[in-house]
């Protein structure tokens, strides 16, 4: 006889629809499985027993057991292994989940099965994850939706969660990145350039190579080999080929304006004013230029110019930066990660129909990430050309960088992106607003505000220009260190007061510490909706997503593993209002005030109520504690001090008796 539904399976019930996966309760469709559970008693009597849920997806089956107390989540022998005797099976959620996949495997053609194990309510649960195969059973890291096992993504999360292949993302960009290093090596050797130097000149040969008329044929081979040069480019240096060939298609794709196109291509003439990139090196039998063009367009041009929401360009900075022995933020410079740029996409809704503006652009990270969002959602060739001409909308204060940004939109297919050299906080937030900007994304230099005299520097100066450039109903998202949202100083107290008065917070979201690896900042998204009043009574989302699902690999830096998935669909359930019943250690919905701190950890309270099994424990700690200071002779810090501490002392003690009885 099959039980009734409880909340709890309910809610089960909920996150595999969102899922996308079709299951059964308390039995299968498929007949095989059927058959096989009718043997299946988790007393081992040889009757019929059936998992709360059961779901082919692909070549997978999952097999799911509930309990409603996470006590009864698993239970284990002294040495640590899952119990499968009757008494284990019958009571704990892993213990059932199991025994019913080891049946199943044994009596049907199914050998993949996930069991979970699943337990509590719809706010406080376990949901465990185990593979079950004929070689055993290995325990896969907890969820908290069942996202990775969708139709779309089970395949990718076996390979790297059961069978441990790196997925190809990670050998992609570990190949990258020895590129970066390799050709980061030959770039200095051979062409004695400096760190911020070097990206110019990856940058302006990927450029070159994007010219049609141009080849790497042209340029200086070894002493005798002929080349493939015009007669009106005879006796031209390699830097200058190179110059003229980037010229030559800027024309050609109509980059503009002039002064744009004018600023850009001063950053590359160290090409042509450089002796030693043009000069034959005999070490290499060729010249630096050469050698560095053959390499890029053998290893990299491929890879960057993809249609992908990576930022290799910027990857490649970071890398030459690192290696250059720089920590890349001498102003300030955070080169932000491609997961945190595409999440903010999905923070703002941002649709094709948005105009967006990014005034701290970088090498253009958030450009290219919502480039690429937006023309994913256009329908028409005509939507498409609209998105790339009018907008995308960039301001980048230096001069490389700005040229860096620029080459990165131009090798997406678009010349023509509003990118400006300018000083953001100098600009007209009326002017800005009369662009129609709809959507801000931001990672503002950081800890430039040392001293009163800097004090307009801080990253709040930054949010609160740039909620006062965009229209009326605006949406921004900022990433910044945690400290800005505390707003320790005079000046920060008064623009986080200004930005409550002219704006409405939304929430924001404490990440990981090794967001920015090797930084050593912790970083905060703040998120925003420009020129309304925030309301006094409005719930604002503060989230603790300082477990994304991302690991570091010391090889290459922050890689994401499978539960990023899981991870971030939990965050966007939240924010999005899909998932409203969420324990308050990931999210708290609040009003809020100017002087508080506007962060996860000044709102949060635990909202769990302790077990017996905690309470008690905490009691013998409490006692333990007391009775060693007792006898090292600090019995005087328990001495009574009052009527009232004698009271709450007798009170404690008398509980404690009362648990130990029980």
């Amino acid at each position: 006889m099959a039980k009734p539904e409880s909340n709890f399976d309910k809610y089960i019930y909920k996150l595999l629809d969102e899922a996308g996966i079709d299951f059964d309760t308390q039995g299968s469709i498929i007949k095989e499985v059927d058959e096989a559970l009718k043997t299946a008693s988790k007393n081992g009597k040889g009757n019929a027993g059936y998992p709360e849920v059961v779901a082919k997806v692909g070549e997978f089956l999952l097999v799911m057991e509930d309990k409603a107390d996470r006590d009864k989540q698993i239970m284990l022998d002294d040495s640590g292994e899952i119990q499968m005797v009757a008494e284990a099976t019958v009571n704990y959620a892993v213990n059932g989940a199991i025994h019913y996949a080891h049946h199943i495997i044994k009596n049907s053609s199914f050998k993949k099965i996930f069991a979970f194990g699943n337990s509590g309510d719809s706010k406080h649960h376990i949901l465990q994850p185990y593979f079950v195969g004929e070689s055993g059973v290995k325990l896969l890291p907890e969820v908290e939706t069942f996202e990775n096992f969708s139709e779309d993504n089970i395949d990718d999360y076996y390979k790297l969660e059961v069978l441990e292949i790196k997925p190809a993302e990670e050998e992609k960009a570990e190949d990258i990145l020895a590129k970066a290093k390799e050709l980061h090596e030959a770039l200095r050797n051979y062409g004695g350039l400096g760190e911020d130097e070097k990206p110019l000149v990856v940058s302006a040969i990927l450029l070159a190579l994007q010219e049609n008329s141009f080849s790497v044929k042209q340029l200086q081979g070894k002493k005798g080999e002929e080349t493939n040069v015009d007669d009106e480019d005879y006796g031209k240096t390699d830097g200058e080929l190179l110059y003229n060939a980037i010229e030559t298609h800027f024309g050609r794709i109509r980059v503009s304006p002039d002064v744009k196109k004018e600023r850009v291509l001063a950053q590359f003439n160290l090409l042509k004013m450089r002796p030693l990139l043009n000069e034959v090196d005999d070490r290499l039998g060729k010249t630096p230029l050469k050698y560095f063009t053959e390499y890029i367009d053998k290893n990299i041009h491929k890879a960057v110019v993809s249609n992908s929401a990576e930022d290799y360009l910027g990857r490649f900075y970071g890398e030459f930066v690192s290696y250059s022995g720089g920590d890349g933020q001498a102003l300030g410079v955070v080169l932000t990660p491609r997961h945190i740029t595409e999440l903010f996409t999905e923070l703002v809704h941002l649709k094709s129909t948005d105009t967006i503006f990014d005034p701290c652009c970088g090498t253009g990270g958030f450009l290219v990430s919502a480039m690429h969002k937006m023309l994913s959602e256009a329908k028409t060739e005509a939507e498409k050309k609209q998105i790339k001409e009018k907008q995308i909308h960039g301001i980048e204060i230096r001069d490389d960088m700005f040229a860096i940004a620029t080459t990165n939109m131009i090798l997406r297919g678009d010349g023509r992106s509003n990118i400006e050299c300018k000083d953001f906080l100098k600009q007209d937030t009326n002017e800005l607003q009369a662009k129609g900007l709809s959507v801000g994304l931001m990672n503002p230099p950081y800890s430039q505000a040392k001293s009163k005299e800097t004090a307009s520097l801080s990253e709040l100066s930054f949010i609160r220009h740039l909620l006062d450039s965009l229209t009326v109903g605006g949406r921004v998202a900022v990433i910044v260190p945690v400290s800005a949202m505390i707003g320790k100083t005079k000046e920060d107290k008064a623009i986080k007061k200004e930005i409550l008065k002219n704006h409405t917070l939304e929430g924001v979201i404490s990440l990981s510490k090794e967001t920015f690896y090797g930084v050593g900042t912790v970083p905060c998204i703040a998120v925003f909706t420009t020129g309304e009043k925030h309301p006094v009574n409005k719930k604002v989302k503060f989230i603790n997503f300082e477990d994304d699902g991302f690991k570091v690999n010391k090889h290459i830096g922050l890689v994401k593993t499978e539960r990023a998935k899981d991870r971030k669909q939990l965050l966007l359930d939240c924010w999005n209002d899909r998932r409203t019943d969420y324990p308050s250690k990931f999210m708290v919905e609040t009003t809020v005030e100017d002087t508080d701190e506007w962060l996860h950890s000044f709102y949060y309270y635990n909202d769990e109520i302790p077990s017996e099994e905690d309470f008690r424990n905490s009691i013998a700690d409490y006692l333990t504690f007391e009775f060693n200071m007792i006898t090292h002779g600090r019995g005087y810090l328990f001495e009574a001090e009052s009527e009232n501490s004698q009271v709450v002392d007798k009170d404690l003690r008398s509980k404690s008796s009362e648990v130990e009885d029980d």
